[in-house]
């Protein structure tokens, strides 16, 4: 059967030839959480694998995230948990540095045993959208950037997470260390290593800067003219970080606010569409005046941000990051060269002018936040959609009219999500029932949980 992911046995062969010295292979399939599942697999069976799939039952994307059926999804007794088959992604299959005995990676996706594409795999959300734009003549082009979290792998007394000591010397600093170029030298051999993986997986990741919270970091990856592309990056990206900080003896935290005094780890997507010509047609052909398709591109965004919200911040956790003057937007405002909006237009030279979109947290799923970002673009190009006035100077204070757009909180993201038609479009019927599924079920979980905080305040109180 020929790979409708079009894959080919010949990428095995010459991977297997170049590296004779991996004995397994990782293969990744990414759910709705963004968690990594699938097998590992020996070196002999990988060719085999490229010439036929593998088979893999249907339940594994209607797990929460902690591995629970979650049979609202439709996924599991409904269709008797049958298989599907699984497919390697092209240009995915990588070495993973410092492994030993040397192993390997590859991400794939899902199909049906007839090879047509399983719709609750998030990647074929975002393969839908860019074909959609593909249709209009429109390439989507983007990068991610990366926040995260360097932690110590022991608790402190009280049970909370506090930074990991610089890996170089075993030196800890509680301080807000934003931009310190020093402080980044005591995680050096950790983000040598961490570079040397990007280098040999194809990924370009490029400047690390030290964040806004203690033991906070930020790596950004080279711009695609391939958005699929730029999501594979950022998945690849986080699974080789959290290798090699562990390696390294700590450990690598994508939760969105994982430190309650400080802020919380995005992950902006910058996003610009080209043409047949390879031209941009979100810059301004006029001086002092901005190049409409922007502006409708902006509408659209901030029209279905609301309804949105729960791809961009989908755990319980990811609320907790949406604080004033957190660097962590609060509405669908706006804005240019300025940090306190949503959406934020860079400055810049016009051939490169681009949309930051930067409501999403790190634990948001990339293919996810991608497609809707495109469907809203989309929307907004085809009604031609006013995304009111710019936004100047404190964005903050000027939320308080456009903050009654968005959900209070991650249950009504939930109930705003799945009364969404536009949410529904953009992920498509089946991908938009597991994906709501698996969130109210996650909800439930959450909310009847009695926590240490409720035995802190209730105890002895009432």
């Amino acid at each position: 059967m020929t790979s409708p992911s079009g894959s080919t046995p010949d990428e095995a062969r010459a991977f297997l030839e170049a590296h004779p010295d991996v004995e397994a292979i990782d293969i990744v399939l990414v759910d709705v959480n963004g968690v990594g599942r699938g097998k590992i697999i020996r070196r002999h069976e990988l060719e085999g694998f490229y010439k036929g799939g593998r088979h893999l039952p249907i339940s594994i994307l209607g797990l929460d995230i902690t591995g629970e059926d979650v049979h609202e999804t439709g996924l599991i007794w409904d269709s008797g948990d049958g298989d599907l088959r699984a497919w390697p992604i092209p240009g995915t299959l990588v070495p993973l540095h410092g492994t030993s005995p040397r192993r390997a990676q590859v991400l794939m996706s899902m199909h049906g045993l007839d090879g047509a594409p399983m719709t609750s795999d998030p990647r074929h959300a975002l393969v839908r959208q860019v074909g959609a734009f593909a249709a209009r003549g429109l390439h989507p082009a983007g990068a991610f950037e990366l926040e995260f979290f360097l932690l110590a792998n022991e608790r402190d007394a009280d049970g909370g997470v506090r930074p990991a000591r610089a890996v170089l010397d075993g030196r800890r600093s509680g301080k807000t260390e934003v931009y310190s170029v020093d402080h980044l030298h005591g995680m050096q051999p950790l983000f040598s290593d961490i570079y040397a993986a990007a280098r040999e997986q194809g990924i370009p990741a490029e400047t690390v800067i030290s964040e806004y919270a203690p033991g906070q970091y930020e790596l950004t990856l080279n711009y695609r003219t391939d958005i699929l592309r730029a999501a594979d990056d950022l998945i690849m990206l986080k699974r080789l970080v959290r290798a090699q900080a562990r390696r390294h003896g700590v450990t690598a935290c994508f939760m969105a606010k994982p430190i309650e005094a400080y802020a919380g780890s995005g992950m902006h997507l910058h996003v610009s569409l080209q043409d047949g010509a390879a031209r941009n047609i979100f810059a301004e052909t006029e001086e002092g005046r901005w190049e409409p398709r922007l502006l409708h591109a902006l509408g659209g965004l901030a029209a279905t941000m609301g309804e949105s919200m729960l791809v961009f911040a989908p755990h319980a956790n990811s609320w907790r990051r949406f604080v004033a003057q957190s660097y962590a937007p609060v509405a669908p405002t706006w804005g240019v060269n300025n940090r306190s909006v949503a959406l934020r237009v860079p400055a810049g030279d016009a051939r490169n002018r681009r949309i930051e979109h930067r409501p999403s947290g790190v634990d948001a799923n990339p293919y996810l936040v991608a497609a809707t970002v495109l469907a809203g673009i989309a929307k907004g190009l085809d009604e031609a959609l006013d995304p009111g006035p710019e936004t100047t100077g404190n964005g903050y204070a000027a939320a308080d009219d456009a903050r009654a757009a968005m959900p209070a909180d991650w249950r009504s993201a939930i109930e705003a999500a799945r009364a969404s038609a536009f949410l529904k479009d953009a992920l498509g019927e089946d991908l938009h029932r597991t994906f709501t599924a698996i969130k109210h079920a996650e909800y439930l979980r959450v909310a009847r949980t009695v926590s240490e905080l409720d035995y802190h305040l209730y105890l002895h109180e009432v």
